[in-house]
């Protein structure tokens, strides 16, 4: 049995509208103007072409501040704080330690993560957060050249680490990604209730997870 993480709102808390307040107060003074400037941010084609390794960061940064009239410094500092900003999500910190305890007792299962994130960005994660250390290994799109929800990607992951399909349970916070590994025939949880992960990975698993509540 295999159990992969996506990383960004599962592992680690992502808040792109908390990243664009704190680098752009005066364009993003209100929560609905963060949210739209971040929409306009990271929702376009040139972040999903940075996250799957197409674009470098100099070109979106140009490109984006163009497009949006941004200061350049300052969207490049955005970027460049996104690994700090990218901090552990308690209760999946817990799950997961509790997954390495139960794995280097056990046995009987491994753990992954397959998440879309920019090789730059990626790398400074690796460097800074621990907790990536509870993982087998994984997958970065920006690595790979290629990004959820696309079928290759789910599909390199099972190639690299030679995984059947049909062991392995999934976690993402997007359905259509989810919706995509269910498709190669992975079980797949979609990660809507944080403080429900261990109950539903002990009801996918057979693991003896102690279920945690508020």
């Amino acid at each position: 049995m295999n159990i992969v993480f996506d990383l960004g709102a599962v592992v680690f808390r992502w808040e792109p509208a908390t990243l664009v307040r704190e680098h752009f107060p005066s364009e993003a003074g209100t929560n609905a103007q963060a949210d739209h400037l971040a929409k306009l941010i990271f929702g376009q084609a040139d972040w999903r072409a940075f996250d799957q390794g197409e674009l470098d960061c100099a070109v979106v940064v140009e490109r984006t501040a163009a497009r949006l009239a941004l200061e350049r410094a300052a969207l490049r500092a955005m970027i460049e704080a996104i690994p700090a900003h990218l901090q552990a999500i308690e209760s999946t910190r817990l799950v997961l330690d509790e997954l390495r305890s139960l794995r280097d007792r056990t046995g009987g299962f491994r753990l992954f993560y397959l998440s879309n994130m920019p090789a730059p960005i990626a790398r400074g994660l690796e460097c800074q957060q621990p907790v990536l250390t509870a993982f087998d290994g994984g997958i970065f799109s920006g690595d790979v050249h290629c990004i959820k929800p696309q079928p290759a990607i789910f599909e390199l992951l099972c190639t690299r680490y030679h995984l059947e399909p049909s062991l392995n349970i999934f976690i993402d916070d997007s359905l259509p990604n989810v919706e995509a590994a269910r498709r190669l025939g992975w079980r797949a949880i979609h990660h809507v209730e944080p403080d429900r992960l261990a109950q539903l990975l002990a009801e996918a698993t057979g693991l003896p997870m102690r279920v945690r509540a508020n």
